[in-house]
């Protein structure tokens, strides 16, 4: 009887426990969220401030604009501050928002949250603010190390660079990459021996800083950046099953070792994500204007190696180019794992949009048998699985598949969706293997 009567006691104290916690903590408590600037904001051209992982410093300009990019999942109330100091004299700034303007005078010399306003959010998506300074009576406006949000608007979570673990400043600003993983038809699926891929980068897509990668495989990777403003490549690299960043630690044993390559091409080898053997042309491609990609597999038993040569063309001209041919040790296979990714390699321009065509995909088996690609599944890197970017998107339009990454667009796509094109309806490409240079 004592031990029921315990049991109950226990009960009614966990009950009233529960009532303090509720009335403690209502469900309707405004969310709160801290941008650190360091991972969230982004610099006018030519601005005189400075971004680093700690804030904004050196803020004197007043053309300078600092833009910073978060994600709501509800509209509501956003209630605004900056944790911010101003080194010396009275400053005056703004935060340009949708729909309002916030203006704010500031003095405090230590640091401090400081309210700035209230903003109201009309959908979910992405929100812009520019942070603009109007006037100052020292050298500089303020340091700004964060922005605060709360309100109704946080309800349903946000999305943004959270801090700086495993480098994510870095990375928020790259922006997510995404990524077409093929269905090989089942038929060639285990001895595709070359695949075949055609991209088409639209006009006004071409962003510095982009990889567009059409043949992916596991081992290596045959695509087209563009690197500057006067310079493009067309680029082929293999990985060392040695697992590191410095090509300097593999053992000759594992070594990705070049066979042959074409007259254009440049070589060497690469590191900071995996290591291996590196190739590229430098090559004016154009945006508008379609390319296509043919990447082969030669599986030696014998060695227990495999060959892989990439060829490049544009189909304006009637005329494949070899970039080059590796030979990777203890593999032996044919091509697996076959995708195509589009990637911001440059922080700076991670805060632009850039879109490309994936379309007219074809895998040969080893007997020669041509299969159409039709099917893919689309996936993005880890900015995007820890919920940091949400710029991302994939899909089919008529006979292609598309990516699209970065600039902060509203319509993302659901990792893990199965994509389908509508076939070409074309016979397949004419290509003269024996010919192949």
């Amino acid at each position: 009887m004592n031990m029921k009567r315990n049991y109950y006691l226990l009960f009614l104290t966990f009950q009233l426990l529960l009532s303090f916690s509720l009335i403690a903590s209502p469900k309707d408590e405004a969310s709160s969220i801290s941008l650190p600037l360091g991972g969230n904001a982004w610099l006018s051209k030519n601005a005189t401030a400075r971004l680093k992982n700690n804030g904004i410093s050196n803020w004197s300009a007043a053309t300078d604009i600092i833009t910073l990019y978060f994600r709501t999942e509800a509209s509501g109330q956003a209630d605004l501050s900056l944790k911010l100091r101003v080194p010396g004299g009275k400053s005056k700034i703004s935060i340009v928002a949708p729909g309002a303007t916030l203006h704010k005078e500031l003095e405090n010399q230590e640091w401090k949250v400081v309210p700035i306003g209230s903003i109201q959010i009309r959908k979910a998506g992405y929100v812009k603010l520019e942070i603009r300074g109007l006037s100052r009576t020292a050298e500089v406006y303020a340091e700004v190390s964060d922005l605060i949000v709360s309100g109704s608007a946080l309800e349903k979570g946000a999305s943004y660079v959270k801090d700086n673990e495993g480098n994510f400043f870095y990375w928020g600003h790259r922006g997510p990459s995404v990524h077409l993983n093929y269905t090989i038809p089942a038929a060639a699926a285990s001895k595709t021996e070359w695949f075949y891929n055609e991209i088409i980068v639209p006009e006004g897509q071409d962003i510095l800083g982009t990889y567009y990668m059409a043949n992916g495989f596991s081992g290596g990777y045959f695509g087209m950046q563009s690197n500057s403003a006067t310079e493009r490549r067309v680029l082929f690299s293999i990985w060392s099953p040695f697992q590191t960043d410095n090509p300097k630690e593999i053992p000759d044993s594992m070594k990705v070792l070049m066979l042959k390559k074409g007259p254009d091409t440049k070589t060497g080898e690469f590191g900071n994500e995996g290591s291996g053997g590196q190739s590229y042309m430098i090559y004016p491609w154009k945006a508008g204007k379609r390319y296509a990609f043919l990447i082969r597999a030669q599986p030696n038993q014998l060695k227990k190696s495999t060959t892989y040569t990439a060829y490049f063309k544009d189909l304006e001209k009637d005329k494949w180019q070899l970039v080059a041919s590796f030979e990777r040790p203890q593999s032996a296979t044919y091509l697996k794992g076959l995708h195509s990714f589009l990637e911001c390699f440059s922080p700076q321009t991670g805060d632009q949009s850039r879109k490309a065509m994936y379309q007219n995909q074809w895998a040969i088996d080893a007997e020669g048998n041509w299969h159409e690609v039709t099917a893919a599944n689309f996936s993005a890197d880890n900015t995007a699985r820890v919920n940091y970017r949400k710029d991302y998107a994939g899909g089919a339009e008529k006979d292609a598949f598309y990516l699209k990454n970065c600039g902060f667009f509203d319509d993302f796509t659901p990792m893990g969706t199965g994509l389908e094109r509508k076939p070409s309806g074309k016979v397949h490409p004419m290509i003269d293997f024996d010919r192949l240079p």
